[in-house]
């Protein structure tokens, strides 16, 4: 199988190792992630981040193939038992490309939207362990302990743990394929870093304990790769700033929370809503859904079921639904010491977070100043505060010079010391856009 990709160019499945990739592209669990987009409802800010789930897990796949590569040029110094042999590298790659198969509609929008949601990652394990999956029964069919081995590597668990780290881990295939994904499909550059560079100055760090009983972690060239390593960790951290934690995009996406909430609560009333999807319809009746009705979930049943909500008797929920179909989409005023309430129409670019106080005094005048105006509280005004550490320092990456000890890459770069386990944070007010006026004259100096 050879592909053209936007991102790596020619991408190509033809060796006995990967030979497992066309067979899972095809199974129907995989085939729904074309219907699930990466970004949610980002391309509401950025009309190009129109991609697919799909299309990063076969170019998380690819950079595996990648790393795979080098990992083959550097495992000499190891011991025969540590390096990556055949059937590890195709229980890498199938991980890889399988990484997301459980992630619901709209990426996670959906998960953060619905009450007592199941993680996207315990979907992913329930689909590769289940018999009824197709996907369990091709890895089954190469070996039947293959699809615990690949769930086990998606949880970032294998007994060597450089394999483990490169699925899930501070520098993994997931996060170099999306960023640099992410960045091409929204034209927002600070997501390019040099994906071959940082690849080729991958080292093994010395092991810890007595000599060949451990593995050792991934390591970067102090010499060439710590400028790559920067630039990779900046990119995440410059991603969450522009396009991740975009205000436009958090709008619409506590919308679609709202509405949802709104939907769950006439159903348990005992209202009937023009379409039901049966997952929701469980989780409306507090249950889980099973893997069926969850695998029958994607962005077009979710938008589609909104659409026919616009039909809906409740007044509310019809609102909500056409709103966000016309992309009239709530405003925002971000909440920052430094910003002291300035509007985002401004030139602010303060990322501070102001405390759980003022969060709570906040929303209490933004609740009241909805009822004045007759809207419901709980549906037209919100708080949203979007965090992340696009650098949490562990134990999975090094940086080694030709002498001295293995560091944490915060040891000898300034800029990562600064980033290192630092929390960003964006706390808005949301409202609809008729509140506007009455949010400035409260909360904007």
């Amino acid at each position: 199988m050879i592909l053209r990709d936007p991102v790596h160019g020619l991408v190509a499945f033809e060796s006995e190792e990967d030979s497992i990739v066309p067979r899972l592209l095809g199974a129907r669990e995989m085939q729904r992630l074309r219907r699930i987009r990466q970004l949610g409802l980002t391309s509401l800010a950025y009309p190009g981040a129109e991609h697919t789930r799909f299309s990063h897990a076969i170019g998380a796949a690819h950079v595996m193939k990648l790393l795979l590569v080098r990992l083959r040029q550097i495992d000499r110094e190891l011991p025969f038992w540590q390096r990556v042999t055949s059937e590890r590298a195709r229980d890498a790659i199938a991980a890889a490309l399988l990484h997301d198969v459980g992630h619901g509609p709209l990426s996670h929008l959906f998960e953060a939207a619905m009450p007592g949601a199941v993680e996207h990652e315990t979907w992913t394990a329930r689909i590769l362990l289940d018999p009824a999956c197709e996907l369990h029964q091709i890895l089954a069919e190469d070996d039947p302990s293959l699809p615990r081995r690949v769930a086990d590597l998606v949880a970032g668990k294998h007994e060597l743990p450089y394999l483990a780290r490169a699925v899930s881990g501070t520098f993994d295939v997931d996060r170099c394929d999306y960023l640099l994904r992410d960045a091409h499909a929204t034209g927002v550059r600070y997501g390019d870093y040099d994906l071959p560079w940082l690849l080729r100055s991958l080292r093994f760090s010395e092991p810890s304990g007595p000599p060949g009983h451990h593995a050792p972690s991934l390591a970067i060239d102090g010499q060439k790769g710590i400028v790559a390593i920067e630039s990779f960790l900046l990119a995440r951290y410059f991603m969450f700033q522009q396009v991740y934690f975009h205000k436009a995009t958090r709008a619409a996406e506590w919308m679609i929370g709202a509405i949802l909430r709104r939907a769950l609560a006439l159903v348990v009333d005992g209202t009937r809503l023009p379409v039901l999807p049966p997952a929701i319809a469980a989780v409306a009746a507090g249950d889980v859904p099973t893997l069926e009705q969850y695998l029958d979930l994607d962005d077009q049943v979710l938008l589609g079921a909104i659409h026919a909500w616009e039909e809906a008797k409740d007044p509310t929920l019809s609102d909500l639904c056409r709103r966000l179909r016309a992309r009239s989409l709530f405003k925002t005023i971000e909440l920052s010491p430094e910003a002291h309430g300035e509007d985002e129409g401004s030139t602010s670019h303060a990322f501070g977070a102001i405390d759980d106080e003022a969060r709570t005094k906040a929303l209490a005048t933004a609740r009241a100043i909805a009822e004045e105006r007759g809207l419901d509280p709980d549906l037209y005004v919100g708080l949203d505060v979007a965090t992340d550490t696009p650098y949490a320092e562990d134990d999975s990456l090094h940086v080694v010079f030709p002498k001295g000890r293995p560091r944490p890459p915060s040891e000898v770069s300034f800029l990562l010391d600064r980033l290192r386990n630092e929390t960003l944070t964006r706390c808005r007010l949301i409202f609809a856009p008729e509140l506007r006026d009455a949010m400035r004259e409260a909360f904007v100096r």
